[in-house]
């Protein structure tokens, strides 16, 4: 996990990565935070007492779960998904549909947080196809710039 603190002068937080880890969650640069790409959590976590892997799930699953993230660390931060300017989208093709890209699920997915009568806002957004992502399961990896408004 992360330590966020508080800056009581800017009234901004700055992320610390717990020891060891090379990046942080998110990080401001004046009134704008720069949320790190999020990969998702699993939607059936493995179970070693029965030898099961984790499952993440198609992509539809999988944004869904890094939506959840970021909304999470917008909201520590005093954001919302409303304040998101900018998007990039990174996806793998899924093994399950012949490798192909699944833009339709990343689409359904997004539609539910971005556009909707509850959070009308829809930022700008790449999508671009990888070879591969870190995480050798994962089919897509979501990063998102957002601005306080004053």
């Amino acid at each position: 996990m992360w330590s966020w603190t508080l800056d009581a002068s800017t009234n901004q937080g700055h992320a610390y990565p717990e020891e060891g880890s090379p990046l942080a969650s998110a990080v401001w640069a004046g009134d704008t935070l720069y949320v790190s790409g999020q990969i998702a959590s699993p939607v059936t976590p493995a179970d070693p007492a029965k030898g099961t892997q984790a499952v993440y799930g198609d992509t539809e699953a999988q944004a869904n779960s890094e939506f959840l993230k970021i909304q999470d660390i917008l909201k520590e931060q005093g954001l919302t998904l409303g304040d998101v300017v900018s998007m990039h989208v990174f996806m793998a093709g899924d093994p399950e549909k012949g490798n192909k890209l699944d833009f339709a699920g990343l689409q359904k997915a997004y539609l539910k947080y971005f556009g909707t009568a509850d959070q009308p806002n829809k930022p700008t957004r790449a999508a671009m196809q990888v070879a591969a992502l870190a995480a050798p399961w994962a089919l897509v990896e979501i990063e998102v710039i957002a601005v306080r408004s004053k």
